[in-house]
């Protein structure tokens, strides 16, 4: 009987107070209250608390507290002592959403809430993830919201089903939901997470002359696990509501046993390419012929991450972004970025599972909503909306101000080679994109908070030709596109990132004078049929390499530049280092002609006019140092910087990895891996401060496994101390490293540079 029925029957009893009150007399217990109301912090104050749940109904002052049931496989509101409740871990999955964990790693769930069969006690949960269903919810996220009864107390609604939580079960309506406390415990276990292996406190302050203190990392794709259909073909997530088991599990689903069934992995690092026999062959089974890489992940991590030669899997979960955070990394750049191609090769011939259509702009919608998703997990972990050190900004007025709290400013772009669906090819029953279709698209992804572009990427679209990458980009831009590869010996001279060398499939190339004519192939089928589409060419790709200095016949189309005049007007940051020679040779006389900045994140400078126009890109490190003249290895910083110098420019650069995004990062200078071929000397030794010296880095762990930096390289983008580190034992000095920590600030000056010049160009 709920508080308001026993309330509703106290007249009748004053009027039988003979049998009522001997009732009572006999049979009820006495009541036990509960203890006093210990007060809280609000909905968000819980976040990996350790706490005891006692239910009640409004008005009553007895106590409910929830306990492991008998048999040891549920939870019951059954006892009135507190020392008798189970202690529970509160781990946030979202702003004010919880994970009860209890003291022997288990959770408290209620899977189906309309056949309510007692409160679950599990030790494992399912996920979108496991389940490959993207709609997915396990019944174990319980959100807190201020009870209506009581403002000093809660009520607890269950995720899944939306129903409220009762001392007896769950009910549909918040009315009669049961006014919920939460009291300090002890004895929780604590929550799976990996750790950041540091401590101190970041650089707040700014240089003396006024520039922001900061790393930039100017290409980056840190949520790349949503692009590609969303399944497994890019394995392990940035973060997850259910934690790092879930996050980084174990890729076997995926990939298979003994990785066997990573594909693409394969061919990216094993340095193969599709002409090869072994891959065709895998390509026509669906499995690699021997051992390719260990599979598990959390908590034993054999082979993975490892950034220099494990493509495939993930490089930047969020607490490796925030190791790198408080080494000195402020500005991120964050590009969705996807490949339908790849998509269909591994889905179509169900090699590998996937969740969404492979469409590139799908994904692009998914990772910018999981990005925003991921700022709200952080901003649960540190205790409320707005507290996370992740924070996504729009303008660089709010980067500096997010970069001055010592907090991480994330900027949105775009790097996909069928960029608004506006296709050389269109698919069947579309159109090609017009220019409405362009202003449309950019109007939308403005307001998405998207601030940077790139107008192409690999593949041929109605906007360029692809940016003439070989072996197996020219096989994808064929299947594409369904013409001949178009690649001439008559070309620009001016600097090419990708755009240049012999063409591997010889037997595709058949340069065309008409870019839009139609395709010589049908291809359509290639989604639904990868390998049995592709198998009537094998001749054709079975043919030698045309040798020599090609590029793409093709450049800007007319669409192409009206879309780089569209960015410029609306202050949008443009990433030109995938447009091939022609495409990039034009596309600098429109950015002369209107003094116009832009982004070379891959390194491209146009032989530092790129630094004339006050636009960014990025260096690298030596991968090793010369034994006989320490600290050279900045020679590519100081010859960028010197042609900044030579413009008259501000100087600094910074970053620019490619993680997560089909690119090796730094190697190793010592071991079986080592990248160098004359011996190397002072390897990193722990600890170590940061350049600021505000922060103290020990051995960096993946759960069980600690990585070494100087046997393994940059592993992943929490090892960025340990690469600056590692160029300081060089004895690079921390005055040659300067205008790397201002770097965030030469990419601030550019992003106002284009905003000024956006607004001028629009008047």
């Amino acid at each position: 009987m709920n508080y308001f029925a026993r309330a509703a029957m106290l007249p009748l009893c004053a009027l039988l107070f003979v049998a009522c009150s001997d009732d009572a007399t006999s049979q009820d217990e006495p009541i036990i209250e509960a203890p006093a109301n210990p007060g809280n912090d609000g909905i968000y104050g819980f976040v990996d608390g350790c706490f005891s749940m006692d239910a009640r109904e409004a008005g009553s002052v007895e106590s409910r507290f929830l306990q492991v049931s008998a048999e040891g496989d549920g939870f019951a509101f059954a006892t009135h002592a507190q020392e008798d409740a189970a202690p529970f871990f509160m781990k946030a999955s979202d702003l004010g959403t919880y994970l009860f964990y209890d003291a022997d790693g288990r959770y408290l769930v209620v899977e189906d809430a309309a056949q309510f069969k007692g409160f679950e006690r599990k030790d494992s949960l399912l996920s979108d993830i496991k389940t490959l269903d993207d709609d997915y919810l396990p019944g174990a996220q319980w959100e807190l919201e201020v009870s209506a009864k009581d403002d000093t107390r809660f009520q607890v609604r269950h995720l899944k089903s939306g129903h409220y939580l009762t001392g007896e079960g769950l009910v549909e309506d918040a009315q009669d939901a049961d006014v919920i406390t939460l009291y300090p415990a002890e004895g929780c276990a604590e929550f799976p997470e990996l750790s950041v292996d540091a401590e101190g406190e970041v650089r707040t302050e700014k240089f003396d002359d006024g520039s922001v203190f900061g790393v930039v990392e100017t290409h980056s794709h840190i949520l790349s696990n949503f692009g590609f259909g969303g399944g497994g073909i890019f394995h392990g997530s940035a973060f997850h509501p259910l934690g790092v088991e879930h996050a980084l599990g174990s890729c076997e689903m995926f990939h298979g046993v003994d990785g066997r069934k990573d594909l693409f992995g394969f061919g990216y690092d094993k340095g193969d390419d599709l002409a090869s026999a072994s891959l065709i062959g895998a390509l026509a089974t669906g499995i690699l012929p021997e051992f390719n890489h260990h599979t598990d992940g959390y908590p034993t991590f054999t082979d993975w991450p490892s950034a220099h030669d494990s493509s495939t899997h993930q490089t930047e979960y969020y607490k490796w972004l925030e190791r790198a955070r408080l080494g000195g990394l402020r500005l991120i750049v964050q590009h969705a970025t996807t490949n339908s191609k790849i998509c269909e090769l591994l889905a179509g011939d169900g090699v590998q599972p996937i969740r969404y259509p492979c469409n590139d702009m799908v994904a692009v919608d998914r990772i910018f909503e999981e990005t925003r998703r991921m700022e709200r997990y952080i901003d649960a972990q540190a205790g409320g909306p707005g507290e996370g050190w992740f924070r996504i900004v729009e303008s660089p007025e709010h980067a500096r101000e997010v970069i001055n709290e010592g907090k991480m400013a994330v900027l949105l772009g775009i790097e996909t080679s069928n960029l608004f669906d506006c296709l050389l090819t269109p698919y069947l029953g579309i159109g090609r994109c017009t220019e409405e279709d362009v202003v449309e698209a950019l109007d939308y992804y403005y307001e998405q908070g998207v601030r940077a572009i790139f107008p192409v990427h690999k593949y041929d679209n109605g906007f360029s030709a692809g940016d003439g990458h070989r072996g197996i980009i020219e096989l994808g831009n064929f299947i594409q596109t369904g013409h001949h590869s178009n690649f001439t010996l008559d070309c620009p001279d001016v600097p090419a990132r990708f755009d240049h060398g012999d063409v591997q499939f010889g037997g595709l190339n058949e340069p065309r004078a008409d870019y839009f004519a139609a395709p010589y192939f049908d291809m359509s089928a290639f989604g639904e049929a990868p390998f049995d589409t592709l198998k009537p060419h094998i001749g054709i790709l079975a043919q030698g390499p045309l040798v020599g200095d090609y590029c793409q016949s093709a450049g800007l189309t007319d669409l192409g530049e009206f879309l780089i005049h569209e960015l410029m007007k609306r202050g949008m940051i443009i990433e030109i280092d995938h447009l091939p020679r022609r495409s990039y040779q034009r596309a600098f006389e429109i950015l002369s002609e209107n003094d116009y900045p832009a982004s070379g994140s891959h390194g491209g400078d146009n032989n530092g006019e790129l630094y004339a126009l006050g636009g960014v890109s990025k260096f690298n490190f030596g991968a090793c140092a010369d034994p006989n003249e320490p600290g050279t290895r900045v020679a590519d910083m100081e010859r960028r910087l010197g042609l900044m110098a030579d413009a008259g420019v501000f100087e600094a650069i910074g970053f620019g990895f490619d993680l997560n995004g089909f690119a090796g990062a730094p190697g190793p200078r010592f071991g079986e891996k080592s990248v160098c071929a004359e011996q190397q000397s002072n390897p990193i030794t722990y600890p170590f401060a940061s350049f600021d010296g505000g922060v103290t880095f020990t051995e960096p762990k993946v759960g069980e496994r600690v990585i070494d930096f100087n046997t393994e390289g940059l592993a992943h983008i929490g090892m960025l101390p340990e690469l600056i580190e590692d160029v300081r034992r060089d004895g690079v000095t921390d005055a040659q490293l300067e205008p790397l920590f201002k770097s965030a600030e030469g990419y601030l000056r550019m992003w106002e540079k284009s905003i000024q010049r956006g607004a001028a160009l629009s008047e």
